[in-house]
């Protein structure tokens, strides 16, 4: 009798073997499956039009082998060369992040919907920072190599302008999420747009700018060592090299200089978050 009981209470509160569970998934409308079958279709083919290949892996198992009997011990001939073209990576990732983010700012504010000071304005912004977003760095390296000639100059160029499109972004975003009730006291004490931006909105957002900094930092370091490869200064110049050569053992000690230096990059930038949020 106990039992019954418990299992009719247990079925009235939502629990127990008798109550019912609501659906883990909603039936999909007919033009959303047709749109999963579609993609799903545009997969496989792209997966012919690749040249995807497990084969192809697994006969090429026994060059990767080569490529690292080869490659290790790593050649320590030029680890002084290779340093101080790591140095020259690092350091135009941290110019090109810098300048690009404080570039970023003013922008941002403009390509922000609340605090633009007119729609045309708010396009443009928008649209410019949409440019340098899309545009891949890479192709920002070769145009800055056309303009003012190879190093480490054109790269830092790449590195900022593709910061200004990362950065700009989410730095509106940001902005666009801020709690609007310091802003609305402000005005209504007579301050101005500038002012209200100034002493509220940016503060605010600060914690979150951070954050999209160090993350562009990250990602400046990365893609500083593939500008090299096309005369944009720092490593990958070397990298290059050394691969064309079939020098292994020197390409195996600088590919274990970027690691190391990403790596250092990202616990540093972690800790760095961990502290601002």
């Amino acid at each position: 009798m106990s039992s019954d009981l418990s299992r009719s209470a247990a079925a009235q509160s939502g629990v127990g073997p008798q109550a019912g569970l609501p659906a883990r998934f909603s039936r999909p409308h007919p033009l959303t499956w047709l749109a999963w079958v579609i993609l799903a279709a545009f997969f496989v083919v792209s997966l012919e039009g690749t040249d995807w290949s497990f084969t192809d892996m697994a006969e090429g198992v026994p060059a990767l082998w080569r490529f690292l009997s080869k490659a290790f011990p790593p050649d320590l001939e030029r680890l002084d060369s290779v340093l101080w073209a790591l140095l020259e990576t690092f350091q135009m990732a941290l110019v090109g992040t810098v300048v690009g983010v404080v570039i970023s700012l003013p922008l941002a504010v403009l390509a922000s919907r609340k605090h633009s000071p007119a729609k045309p304005v708010y396009a443009a912004a928008r649209g410019l920072i949409a440019l340098f977003r899309v545009v891949p760095d890479l192709v920002w390296a070769l145009i800055f190599v056309v303009t003012v000639g190879l190093g480490p100059f054109a790269g830092t160029l790449a590195l900022a302008v593709d910061t200004i499109g990362f950065c700009g972004r989410f730095f509106a975003e940001a902005m666009e999420e801020v709690d609007e009730g310091p802003q609305k006291a402000l005005k209504a004490i007579g301050a101005s747009r500038n002012g209200v931006v100034a002493c509220a909105v940016l503060p605010a957002a600060l914690p979150s700018f951070i954050n999209t900094g160090l993350f562009a930092l990250e990602k400046a370091v990365r893609s500083s060592v593939v500008l090299g490869l096309v005369g944009a200064g720092g490593i990958g110049i070397e990298l290059k090299v050394a691969m064309d050569l079939f020098q292994f053992d020197q390409a195996a000690t600088i590919i274990l200089c970027i690691f190391v230096l990403i790596l250092g990059v990202e616990r540093v930038s972690t800790w760095a978050r961990g502290k601002v949020m």
